[in-house]
């Protein structure tokens, strides 16, 4: 049976390798954006991200395989003449294992996030989903999010 925990760095090898998971999927939706195959973050910035009380790495593990990961980055927003404080938990990263998938492994990784942010007082979960990705956007509509902004490009060479 998975449980779902926070990482350690036992579990940076298999980090690494549902990160080149993850990267692949952009890659191959964006070459123009992304180099494939690599991972955003090497085992020794996944040692700081589990040391750094603002990350949050929660793992889905079953008998030492990570079926997936979530990352998150508590973000706040001081108050300001424009903006209201805002304690917000950003999720950086989701990856659900190529074998693990459609078995609940990304719902139990974002309502355990859920509530991760409540217990720390966030108001809000964040994310970035790229359009190249239709189904993670899925995904996320599914667990009950609403778009907040939306960035544009122009491509102006070819």
């Amino acid at each position: 049976m998975s449980r779902i925990l926070q990482a350690e760095e036992k579990h940076i090898p298999e980090l690494l390798r549902l990160l080149v998971q993850v990267n692949m999927v952009h890659h191959n939706g964006r070459p123009d954006l992304f180099k494939g195959p690599t991972t955003k973050y090497d085992a020794d910035e996944l040692k700081a991200l589990l040391s750094d009380p603002r990350h949050r790495i929660l793992v889905c593990e079953e008998d030492d395989r990570l079926l997936g990961y979530l990352m998150g980055e508590l973000k706040e927003t001081k108050e300001s003449r424009l903006l209201q404080p805002v304690k917000t938990l950003y999720i950086d990263d989701l990856c659900v294992d190529e074998s693990a998938r459609r078995q609940k492994v990304g719902s139990r990784l974002f309502e355990e996030a859920k509530a991760e942010a409540v217990r720390l007082g966030c108001s809000r979960i964040c994310l970035t989903v790229w359009e190249l990705n239709p189904g993670a956007r899925r995904f996320y509509e599914t667990m009950g999010m609403l778009p907040l902004n939306t960035t544009m490009e122009l491509p102006t060479k070819s």
